[in-house]
């Protein structure tokens, strides 16, 4: 008897539910912890030491890109590295970037940028619209977005544009007739300087010298400013404060490098300038037409330090994207003859004899406008964007990331993906020509996407548009460049090739 109250017993056990039993014996249920969501901590990556290792003792730096497609290939669409002080979330699947964008929030933050704000706070400079955050950056960036985003507005620039364009092809005539073989041995800086003259002519409606025979000493000074400033702020973003103190040359050169900046517009009188004729012609009650940035901010009643430290930001923001995309367009084009004589042919049909082109002819060059859409998926002028969430933990994929997480978006991992762009490594524009239900619309976002997607978008591409345009179009019969194939991501070059780029003519010579 007492066995067979033993196996009912054990059979109740069996029948009854749990939660039953345990109130019986007058205890609380314990609570059961569903797991719903992965953590940091289930991510996977590399670990710190393996990571700083193969950036700064591998050119890790000059292959961001590369350790995109091998992270990917490693550890899936979403993994974890530290750089330095900092954990970085790495998401390289469309899908994924697109659930990161739509929980960016009301003020979104691109990246931390800790050492930039650092040298504001230390130098006593105002926040511009890459690096304030907050009520401050929605300001700065309504202000200039009236002027920025909206395609008429843009428009009005193309004769400006035109101007520097004219600027940039006879530099190179006179760069080519200096050369014993009639070549521009350095084509990627010509074009950085042309888009330095091309953001300068539109934020102060004035030139700062770049595409002069000789280049004033202060503006190739302000160009070897950018350059060290951007090395630096990946070292001192990397190196925790405490060693600034212990190991001071990288901070240095950066803090001179950012001085020599601000200076550049402030003293030399690119801002001061603009701004006190303006102010001269409103006190002999002249009606004033302004056409360049500063003008637009000097209007809105902005503080001077806010001016100078929005204008300063604003140089430096488009230069790579309009050199590095003119670049590498060029160069796809010299490796693909027939592609460049369909653009000519198209060019020279809407164009009709002639010479220069407007935004209302560059709308109607549907094969121009795909060249640097393909140029800028296969060289993303920066390999990935990034986003801090602020305010709240957010879902990504099966994992949550906490808020303030600094979220690497993975973009040249994303164009290169064969699931989206068949024969991802081939330059083909006419991918761009036709709907494609392969292409997820965030696969290939070199400008990023929602509110803190890049603000001179619409201007950059026109420069590009209408720089391509000329170029392609032959005007200059005699014009050849030289297209520095960059074998790193960065400028530099390994391999230099002479471009004819004549109607008819058109041809590369075997590397």
């Amino acid at each position: 008897m007492p066995q067979t109250l033993k196996l009912a017993s054990r059979a109740s056990l069996l029948t009854r539910g749990f939660p039953e039993i345990w109130a019986e014996l007058g205890c609380k249920a314990p609570v059961r912890v569903i797991k719903t969501h992965k953590t940091l901590e289930d991510m996977p990556g590399p670990n710190a030491l393996a990571f700083f290792t193969d950036l700064f003792c591998k050119r890790g730096l000059a292959r961001l890109h590369e350790l995109q497609i091998e992270g990917k290939a490693r550890y899936g669409p979403v993994w974890k590295a530290s750089f330095g002080p900092i954990l970085t979330v790495h998401v390289a699947e469309p899908s994924l970037i697109e659930q990161v964008l739509r929980q960016e929030g009301k003020h979104p933050i691109r990246s931390d940028l800790s050492s930039w704000k650092d040298y504001r706070v230390c130098r006593g400079h105002a926040y511009g619209l890459l690096t304030a955050e907050g009520e401050e950056w929605q300001k700065i960036r309504s202000i200039l977005g009236k002027h920025m985003l909206k395609p008429k507005e843009v428009e009005s620039y193309t004769g400006t544009l035109n101007g520097v364009v004219s600027d940039l092809i006879r530099r190179l005539q006179h760069q080519r007739s200096c050369h014993q073989q009639h070549v521009v041995k350095d084509v990627a800086g010509e074009f950085y300087k042309f888009g330095l003259e091309g953001i300068s002519s539109v934020l102060f409606d004035s030139r700062i010298g770049c595409l002069e025979p000789e280049v004033p000493k202060e503006t190739e000074t302000f160009i070897r400013s950018i350059n060290r400033m951007f090395v630096m702020t990946l070292l001192t973003m990397a190196m925790p404060k405490f060693l600034h103190h212990i190991f001071p040359k990288p901070w240095k050169i950066f803090c001179e490098s950012w001085d020599y900046m601000f200076a550049f517009g402030e003293s030399k009188g690119h801002i001061d300038k603009r701004i006190s004729e303006v102010a001269e012609k409103v006190s002999r009650g002249e009606t004033v037409e302004g056409k360049y940035l500063t003008y637009y901010l000097a209007q809105e009643k902005l503080s001077m330090k806010s001016i100078y430290g929005n204008v300063t930001e604003l140089l430096l923001a488009g230069v790579d994207t309009i050199s590095s995309t003119l670049s590498w367009s060029l160069y796809e084009l010299s490796r693909h003859p027939r592609v460049q004589a369909a653009v000519h042919e198209e060019i020279t049909g809407v164009m009709k004899g002639g010479a220069v082109p407007s935004a209302a002819d560059v709308a109607q060059m549907p094969l121009l406008k795909a060249v640097m859409k393909e140029a800028l998926r296969l060289y993303p002028v920066i390999p990935g964007n990034a986003r801090v969430i602020s305010d709240r933990d957010i879902q990504v994929g099966e994992y949550l990331i906490p808020r303030k997480t600094l979220i690497t978006l993975c973009h040249y991992a994303t164009s290169r993906d064969a699931r989206f762009f068949p024969e991802p490594d081939s330059f083909k524009p006419e991918r761009w020509l036709q709907k494609d239900a392969s292409h997820h619309p965030y696969a290939s976002i070199p400008f990023g996407v929602g509110k803190r997607s890049c603000i001179g978008r619409r201007i950059a591409e026109l420069e590009v548009h209408l720089a391509l345009a000329r170029v392609s179009a032959g005007a200059e019969p005699a014009l050849s460049v030289v297209v520095a194939k960059r074998g790193s991501w960065g400028r530099g070059g390994a391999l230099l090739i002479p471009v004819k780029l004549h109607p008819h003519t058109a041809s590369i010579p075997a590397p």
